[in-house]
């Protein structure tokens, strides 16, 4: 995927041969990995509650900042609008001249609530128009990016996110391998610096400033603590919810603690797959903390699974049954 470099130059993330998505074991599980989709979970749930929540530094004036509310609340307002038309079919005249006025008309009246408010004696800085300017603004920015978000990572052999994310190493690895046609839907994750975004650069942004959208979009989407960047983690951004997924599945990887019955259910419920999965467990590199993966015997698990409780019950009461009755000789 291309991006501008400080020499002005496209420069191109390159992405792992695959990348990994850790999982509990559930039926939810099953399901996604039977229906080959992907969950777009909302970013309020992450375990990270800085990530996707910028601030906006407004480094512009009011009469900026009012540009950019205006433009923000009137295309909102409009798109609602518009949805809620389409929702109940209405096609009535002048439709869509009567949704971008009432879109001018809420803009309008939430600027004159802000120019009000900022003549309240108790704001004691030194521009308060600014300053509930920049939180209107604020607001308005993160609504426009209510996405989901899909979280992998380059690495499969991490013990911590197999015991966050895999269920203490109960769990699973899935491996994806990324098409050429999606890559750019594919994004880095940058751990470190600020989560500033400038209000500058988002009224470029709103004026169809490509390089700024880009950098809006990296600030809020994609910056996390330098302290998560142990996950080494890449980004599917879309609609939330379950959808099907742009990846390849190619290969699932089993905890070290997972057990047999769970890998025979997930081998059993892959069987026949069009495209083949590869399967791996995870084991202990003796003396070390490393953790190492192997091939799963598949064969080995079919011939104990699946059991029959009453099975050697049966076997002992025939047994019995044969055993020599008293007085009887033995050959």
């Amino acid at each position: 995927m291309g991006e501008e470099n400080v020499d002005g130059k496209q420069a191109f993330e390159v992405h792992p041969e695959r990348i990994y998505k850790y999982r509990s074991f559930s039926n939810l599980t099953i399901e996604m990995l039977v229906e080959d989709q992907l969950f777009y979970a909302d970013p309020s749930t992450f375990n990270d509650p800085l990530d996707t929540r910028p601030t906006l530094k407004a480094d512009v004036d009011a009469v900026v900042l009012q540009e950019i509310l205006r433009t923000f609340v009137e295309r909102r307002t409009t798109a609602e609008l518009q949805a809620a038309a389409n929702t109940i079919r209405y096609r009535g005249p002048k439709t869509i001249e009567h949704i971008l006025k009432l879109g001018r008309q809420q803009a309008e009246k939430l600027l004159q609530e802000v120019a009000y408010n900022a003549t309240n004696p108790d704001y004691e800085m030194e521009n308060p128009d600014v300053f509930l300017l920049r939180h209107y603004v604020e607001r308005e920015l993160l609504r426009q990016y209510e996405k989901g978000i899909v979280s992998l990572s380059e690495r499969w052999q991490s013990p911590l996110m197999w015991s966050h994310y895999g269920d203490q190493h109960r769990g699973l690895c899935v491996g994806y391998s990324v098409p050429a046609n999606v890559e750019d839907e594919v994004r880095k994750v940058n751990y470190g610096g600020g989560r500033l975004v400038l209000a500058s650069a988002v009224s470029a942004m709103l004026r169809g400033d490509a390089g700024a959208q880009r950098q809006v979009d990296d600030l809020v989407l994609l910056q996390k603590a330098p302290d998560w960047s142990y996950e080494c983690e890449w980004r599917l951004i879309g609609r939330r919810g379950a959808q099907d997924s742009p990846l390849e599945m190619e290969e699932i990887i089993f905890g070290m603690r997972c057990g047999v019955a769970v890998k025979y259910a997930i081998v059993k419920a892959l069987e026949g797959r069009q495209r083949p999965i590869l399967f791996y467990e995870m084991h202990e590199d003796e003396g070390t903390f490393d953790l190492l993966r192997r091939p799963l015997d598949v064969d080995e698990l079919a011939v104990n699974l699946p059991r029959r409780a009453r099975h050697y019950i049966e076997m002992f009461d025939q047994i019995a049954e044969i055993e020599p009755v008293d007085g009887a000789i033995e050959s």
